[in-house]
């Protein structure tokens, strides 16, 4: 009976120490979001004065309502980044 209160004691305890750590994590990271969008400024729309070609903006909007069945909204456009292999 010792080993069985031994057993669940320990398992209490690892569980609760899980339980605090992940606890831990959480915060920090709200706080570490918290910090940069307080401090940090945004940065900087360096293309704002480019327009999208209009033919091209109503191919996108055309393929996001077919794939979406009339349910989506584009909110911004933005070229990404593509790396050559």
């Amino acid at each position: 009976m010792e080993n069985l209160n031994e057993a669940l004691f320990l398992l209490v305890v690892g569980m609760i120490t899980v339980f605090v750590i992940l606890m831990l994590v959480v915060v920090v990271g709200n706080l570490i979001i918290v910090f940069t969008n307080r401090f940090l400024p945004p940065p900087h729309d360096t293309e704002k004065g480019k327009h999208i070609d209009p033919k091209k903006l109503a191919v996108i909007a055309a393929a996001v309502d077919i794939v979406t069945k009339g349910k989506g909204k584009i909110t911004s456009i933005e070229k990404t980044k593509t790396q050559n292999k």
